[in-house]
């Protein structure tokens, strides 16, 4: 079921309802819209018995478009969205994850709300922000960034060659060309427009580059006190796997799950497995 929250401060986030809604909260941030937690994985959640809300960023999707280019709010704003729309979908703390660069917000909402979350599940992100990282963590695969930047834009307004687009990228990436194709025609039926900006803004969430992201919460991660999963496919060359490692080893008893056959997302076969991890918590 497809609808919207309003926040407290007046921020409108798209959200999708999954399995019964008395049952515990597991609330998926979009990264940056909704699609980017396969269907697969949410129904299997919900037939582990919980409400799965999966919701789309500001910017993307159902949620409040404003200027992608120059976004007028920060991390910590999004952040605070995560917390808020969980105080508002249940009275008990939520188990939050976050996916690729969401998982960063879902970071932050965990350290600077934690009255508002019971677990953690953070897959294929990282514990810094975008830009550049630590020395002890690897950075973006170089050659496999050259050949996805050589990719040519395309028609932001063309359905199909935006599908095409998302499919080249899949394939650089290590992911299904098949699945993203598909993924990419439902996020450009679900964009409110078709000006490059926004389409960016839900395609690829490059909004991200253009947020104040500090202060930083590395040092920060320490202070986690509920449990918290790390999922990570062994074959990301985006975010590669030492950044989850480096989350697990920093996150108090966090557990990590390396997908050997994944890259950067969640294939549909590993549905069930990531499922049961995160039910586990």
């Amino acid at each position: 079921m497809h609808s919207t929250v309003h926040t407290p401060d007046g921020v409108t986030l798209g959200v999708e309802h999954f399995g019964d809604a008395s049952a515990p909260l597991v609330l998926l941030a979009g990264g940056t819209t909704m699609l980017s937690w396969p269907d697969a994985l949410c129904e299997a959640l919900a037939r582990g018995g919980r409400h799965v809300v999966r919701y789309d960023l500001r910017d993307s999707g159902a949620s409040t478009t404003a200027d992608p280019e120059a976004p007028a709010y920060t991390l910590r704003d999004l952040a605070a969205d995560a917390a808020a729309l969980a105080r508002g979908l249940d009275d008990r703390p939520a188990h939050l994850a976050g996916i690729g660069v969401d998982g960063m917000v879902a970071q932050v909402a965990a350290l600077d709300h934690p009255d508002a979350f019971s677990a953690l599940t953070l897959a294929g992100t990282r514990p810094v922000a975008p830009g550049p990282v630590d020395d002890d963590l690897p950075d973006h695969d170089a050659a496999t960034m050259k050949r996805l930047f050589a990719i040519p834009m395309p028609d932001w307004s063309d359905r199909a060659a935006v599908a095409e687009f998302a499919a080249a990228g899949a394939e650089v990436l290590g992911n299904d060309p098949a699945a993203a194709r598909a993924t990419a025609e439902r996020v450009f039926d679900r964009t409110p427009g078709t000006e490059p900006a926004v389409q960016l803004a839900n395609q690829m969430g490059m909004v991200f580059s253009k947020l104040d992201c500090k202060p930083r919460w590395r040092e920060r991660l320490p202070e986690l006190a509920i449990p918290a999963l790390v999922v990570h496919g062994r074959h990301d060359m985006f975010f590669p796997v030492g950044n989850g490692e480096a989350l697990a080893r920093e996150i108090p008893g966090a557990r990590l799950l390396v997908l050997e056959q994944a890259a950067t997302a969640i294939p549909a076969a590993a549905a069930d497995e990531v499922a049961a991890a995160m039910l586990a918590l």
